[in-house]
């Protein structure tokens, strides 16, 4: 997790197209400048953050899915609960599902956990749309390799 860069995912655990399921590994790094001001003494991970890993899982899901021909777009969340703080240092799982796919938009419902307890839930929608140039498809797939992706599966589909 590089949390300056709004890199929360550290790799992709698993992906299923079947299922339409994909989870993800997200390791809260120990120091940030972010813990500075959040909170000075009692270091959390925000909130917004951790709605970030869940929309990364999610569009790491859908351009699974779709498989890369187009970029998903965070454009809102439903029923967002925040269940418990994350502190530095602590392990995180991420996963997402597809619950909906049409007219140029996507939903999934993700979660966090910390140790296999709910630290976060969101329902997620994306505005998906064709990659504004290939240069920046380029640069996806290059992060998917580094989140090491399974490129594998959708190469042999």
């Amino acid at each position: 997790m590089r949390l300056e860069y709004f890199q929360m995912i550290t790799r992709v655990v698993e992906f299923d197209a079947e299922k339409k399921t994909l989870v993800a590994a997200a390791d809260v790094p120990a120091e940030s400048p972010v813990f500075e001001g959040h909170f000075p003494g009692y270091p959390l991970l925000p909130g917004v953050l951790m709605i970030e890993a869940m929309a990364q899982t999610s569009g790491w899901l859908i351009l699974g899915l779709n498989r890369l021909t187009a970029m998903p777009f965070l454009v809102g969340t439903n029923t967002t609960k925040m269940r418990d703080f994350v502190k530095p240092s602590t392990p995180l799982m991420v996963h997402a599902e597809l619950i909906g796919d049409g007219s140029g938009y996507a939903v999934t419902k993700a979660f966090i956990t910390r140790e296999g307890k709910r630290v976060a839930e969101a329902e997620i929608k994306f505005a998906v749309k064709t990659f504004p140039d290939p240069k920046f498809a380029a640069m996806i797939r290059e992060w998917g390799e580094r989140l090491q992706f399974p490129f594998e599966k959708l190469d042999a589909a």
